[in-house]
């Protein structure tokens, strides 16, 4: 995820959530959270648009991964104004918005 290549960065963005989706990896996560969060994060700044819907999806399953306790909370904490940001952003891809938007709700509501 610290790549200086943008595929690279996007390879890894859909292998995390590929992992996410069919594992459960609290322990992995656990030791790694605010490092994935703040790669996620750096992904949703500067990424282009591709990169941008990737990074929402892997911060998604990151807070369902992480379940309904402090950390997810945390999480979402963390990357809400980024995503809020982007959504905002009318010079951001639609697909961006859309995706990001989408993944900001579900992990909201995944919150309560």
């Amino acid at each position: 995820l610290s790549s200086n290549s943008a595929k690279t960065r996007q390879a890894a963005l859909e292998s995390l959530k590929s992992a996410f989706s069919s594992k459960i990896l609290y322990e992995f996560i656990m030791e790694r959270r605010m490092t994935l969060t703040d790669s996620i994060e750096r992904c949703i700044k500067k990424g282009k648009s591709d990169e941008q819907c990737a990074a929402a999806g892997l911060a998604c399953l990151l807070c369902v991964q992480m379940g309904a306790g402090i950390e997810s909370e945390e999480i979402f904490k963390t990357l809400g104004p980024v995503l809020k940001k982007i959504v905002c952003d009318g010079t951001a891809s639609i697909q961006a918005r859309q995706a990001v938007s989408m993944k900001c709700l579900f992990a909201r509501q995944g919150q309560r």
